[in-house]
């Protein structure tokens, strides 16, 4: 193999660039040329292609966002559009593709692999919800965030003794929310893998008043419901003031955590070692603290399994 390509795509989360880096400084590293292809899967239908040396990836390890920027592409969910892409590709002399993203862009790269043109999957979302790995790229850096606006918003809540409604990202997965709610003291954390009891929590929002408990945090992942919503389902219940917070796209940006930085350089670099080896329709990921290449077909045949003990813990500890 002399020559491969490196997209992102989907939506972008800190830790891309280091995984970009990687995968351009390891291609040449072992003597090949690497390419970037710019918006994701829209730029290599388009052709949107820049072959990339190792000062181009510099200085960006610390920088949030991706530098190849991202797009969704429904084109390239049809046959004509992959052929498309396999086109530019050819025109480009690229003879594999690392597609750093969740398990949408996964799919792309699977059906690219299908077609002859070998391509890897680097897990880059801060939803953490792509099975096969423990963690993804992003995910630390986004949970740090969100952590931090709950150490904040629990200062106001405690000075005015009100309950405090923190909506996160999640509509699938609930991981930001169980492990922000657990790292920040959450009195309640409602995530789309548990069903929803609402009599539940206001029985545990009337259990820490009892007790002298004056204010409260409400962790809500956005697949379970909007802040908004859950507040007026409280009221609609109770006399209990509430105050939402809705974080949103806050939870995606910033400079990526030292952990980001490494799980990025770490995966770009195992997948242009996986593409040397003259593999395809492999995923990276990490497992039990180790670097492994599994199926990627597994990150979209199986379901995402957030750690239900860790969720009970949150229970046991904000009785």
């Amino acid at each position: 193999m002399k020559k491969i390509g490196v997209l992102t795509s989907g939506g972008d989360s800190p830790g891309m660039n280091a995984a970009v880096r990687a995968v351009v400084r390891k291609g040449i590293y072992h003597g090949i040329e690497v390419a970037g292809v710019y918006y994701g899967y829209q730029g290599l239908i388009e052709g949107n292609i820049k072959d990339l040396q190792a000062g181009d990836v510099g200085d960006i390890i610390q920088r949030g966002g991706t530098k190849l920027y991202s797009a969704r592409c429904d084109e390239f969910r049809t046959e004509e559009g992959q052929w498309k892409a396999i086109e530019q590709m050819k025109k480009n002399d690229l003879e594999g593709l690392v597609v750093i993203g969740g398990d949408g862009s996964y799919r792309g790269a699977m059906a690219l692999t299908k077609k002859g043109f070998p391509s890897i999957g680097v897990p880059g979302t801060i939803d953490n919800d792509i099975p096969g790995t423990d963690y993804t790229i992003g995910f630390d850096t986004a949970l740090n965030t969100v952590i931090e606006a709950i150490d904040k918003i629990r200062d106001t809540a405690t000075s005015h003794e009100r309950t405090f409604i923190i909506e996160v990202m999640g509509r699938d997965a609930g991981d930001l929310a169980l492990w922000a709610g657990l790292a920040g003291g959450a009195e309640t954390i409602l995530i789309p893998e548990d069903p929803f009891d609402i009599d539940d929590m206001l029985e545990r929002l009337e259990s820490g008043r009892k007790r002298g408990k004056k204010h409260s945090i409400i962790i809500v992942a956005e697949g379970v419901m909007s802040g908004g919503e859950l507040a007026e389902m409280i009221s609609g219940k109770t006399n209990v003031e509430t105050r939402v917070s809705v974080l949103g796209h806050i939870q995606r940006g910033g400079t990526p955590t030292a952990r980001d930085r490494v799980l990025g350089s770490l995966f770009g670099a195992r997948a242009v070692e996986v593409l040397l080896e003259g593999k395809g329709g492999l995923a990276i990921g990490m497992k039990n603290h180790q670097v492994v290449d599994y199926d990627m077909t597994t990150a979209f045949e199986k379901e995402h399994d957030a750690d239900m003990s860790l969720y009970k813990l949150s229970k046991e500890l904000s009785i």
